[in-house]
């Protein structure tokens, strides 16, 4: 799936729509160059299960948890892991759970330790806006690309 996102806003909505597809669980890589947009697509993420508080990357401390009522989100930023090694001395194995949601920045820097993605998505800069490219890596991944395909043509009607 790949999607045009003129602005800020669009992403937002985007990762509004995509977190109300994952329903509260999976886990989503996101990946892209600094700036485009990682973060952002997670506050919109996060807003699908009524976060409306500021979301900042977790840079240095490597992950950010969130309770929002019966979902955990666990956003996690590897930009600064300096081996794959280190998740499993922050504990990360047990916050990979089947009932939690995790979105990583940076994957490709816990490659070799991270498990399989649902879901990866790949943002770029494009002019003053963004392009998404959205891959389902596993079945679950595959219904969340099906149920956001639903969610945004109803936005569209």
């Amino acid at each position: 799936m790949h999607l045009s996102l003129r602005d800020e806003a669009s992403q937002v909505a985007l990762g509004e729509a995509l977190g109300h597809a994952l329903e509260g669980r999976g886990r989503v890589f996101l990946q892209g160059e600094l700036g485009a947009g990682k973060t952002t697509l997670s506050r919109g993420i996060l807003r699908a299960y009524g976060y409306h508080g500021a979301v900042k990357s977790p840079t240095y401390t490597l992950v950010e948890p969130y309770t929002l009522g019966e979902t955990q989100v666990h956003h996690f930023d590897l930009y600064r892991l300096g081996d794959p090694e280190e998740l499993e001395f922050i504990g990360a194995r047990d916050l990979f759970s089947e009932d939690s949601l995790c979105l990583v920045e940076w994957p490709s820097r816990g490659e070799g330790w991270l498990p399989r993605a649902d879901l990866t998505v790949t943002l770029a800069v494009v002019g003053m806006g963004r392009e998404a490219s959205l891959a389902a890596g596993t079945p679950h991944g595959e219904r969340v690309l099906s149920r956001l395909n639903s969610i945004l043509a109803e936005k569209d009607d």
